[in-house]
């Protein structure tokens, strides 16, 4: 194993160190128990929360600032955080707007935020869960019972983020913002090398040289197929393929009902891509990838969008939801209407995402 690491076991922490140092202007850290909090928190507004296993940086940490997060809750490598690292940092963030959650669909997650809300709504602190599910590849894997949550995640968490900042959304309403993106946004990911955890030092799956992994999740889980390495264009062409031509996607979901004070269960049905939707694409390195070859696959990209139909009216082509050292690539479209284009076009200020300010 090489990495820049001292002790693996003080791997995270030494990290959320460095951030706080490099970035004390925008953020604070809170080391018992771990979460990253937005220094200056505007009064009244709804307070916007995710979290998940370190290692996927820049997000959750990296979007913590004005029009994004308010806080971040930082797992283990590749491992849930505790209910009660969101429960503290809801309360830390909360300005009497309520708090939203923003859940990756991983059991570990789900259940852990689960929790945290319902502490925090038995604590007078409104809160609502909304996960994200977006990842076509496969419908079952592990970690997870139904689609996992991949890179709509980092879409979602801007967009409702500058909802809540700039919009001035109250907390039913971001709640409804964020399904919407949720159902409108698909993702799918491959890998060329697996990564290795620090604490385990060993990869999370072999992979040979001449082979590659179509359909992995953010933790090394193994996808769809694995393949003899193909070019750049037809691995942009089974991913992209893969996410348009998904057809509608029903699932039921579990969130917090504010007015009846319990959990309810609904059905939500991802609607299929259409020729003429306009889309946000992200073009994403696992962790590895150089851009200079994120370039070359969102060449492809757009010319397979182009003759779909789909018109891309944004983008954002770098390293965003990663997994370690991992080299692959993750393309995420998101069909847009005027007012998630609104919330994407408003000023942004974190360690990881900036524009506008």
């Amino acid at each position: 194993m090489k990495k820049l690491v001292n002790r693996p076991e003080d791997f995270v922490r030494e990290m959320l160190e460095g951030m706080e140092k490099a970035h004390g202007d925008l953020i604070g850290v809170n080391y018992e128990p771990r979460y990253i909090y937005r220094k200056e928190m505007p009064q009244g507004k709804v307070a916007v929360i995710s979290g998940g296993g370190s290692g996927h940086e820049p997000m959750h940490g990296g979007f913590v600032g004005i029009g994004m997060l308010d806080a971040a809750c930082p797992g283990e490598v590749f491992t849930s955080p505790t209910p009660d690292q969101m429960y503290e940092a809801g309360k830390k963030v909360h300005a009497g707007g309520g708090v939203l959650f923003i859940v990756k669909n991983y059991s570990g997650d789900v259940m852990n935020f689960e929790m945290a809300t319902e502490m925090l709504n038995m604590e007078g602190i409104p809160t609502i869960n909304v996960l994200v599910d977006d990842d076509v590849a496969v419908k079952d894997s592990l970690y997870t019972q139904g689609r996992r949550g991949t890179g709509t995640t980092v879409l979602m968490e801007k967009i409702v983020g500058a909802a809540a900042e700039w919009g001035k959304y109250d907390l039913k309403r971001l709640a409804d913002l964020a399904r919407k993106v949720n159902v409108n946004g698909r993702s799918m990911g491959m890998a060329l090398t697996p990564c290795t955890v620090p604490t385990a030092g060993k990869p999370t799956f072999e992979l040979g040289e001449d082979e590659m992994e179509i359909g992995i999740g953010i933790h090394g889980e193994p996808g769809r197929y694995r393949e003899p390495l193909a070019t750049a264009d037809e691995i942009t062409e089974r991913l992209a393929l893969a996410i348009i031509e998904d057809g509608p996607y029903t699932r039921t979901v579990k969130e917090w009902d504010l007015d009846a004070g319990g959990w309810k269960e609904f059905e939500l049905t991802d609607p299929p891509f259409q020729p003429g939707d306009h889309v946000i694409a992200m073009v994403n390195s696992m962790g590895g990838t150089p851009v200079s070859e994120l370039y070359v696959v969102y060449r492809k990209l757009h010319e397979i969008c182009e003759k779909k139909g789909l018109t891309i009216v944004r983008n954002l082509i770098g390293a965003y939801i990663t997994s370690l050292e991992m080299q692959g690539v993750m393309i995420t479209l998101l069909k847009v209407d005027d007012e998630i284009l609104e919330m994407w076009d408003k000023p942004v200020k974190t360690p990881a995402l900036r524009w506008g300010m």
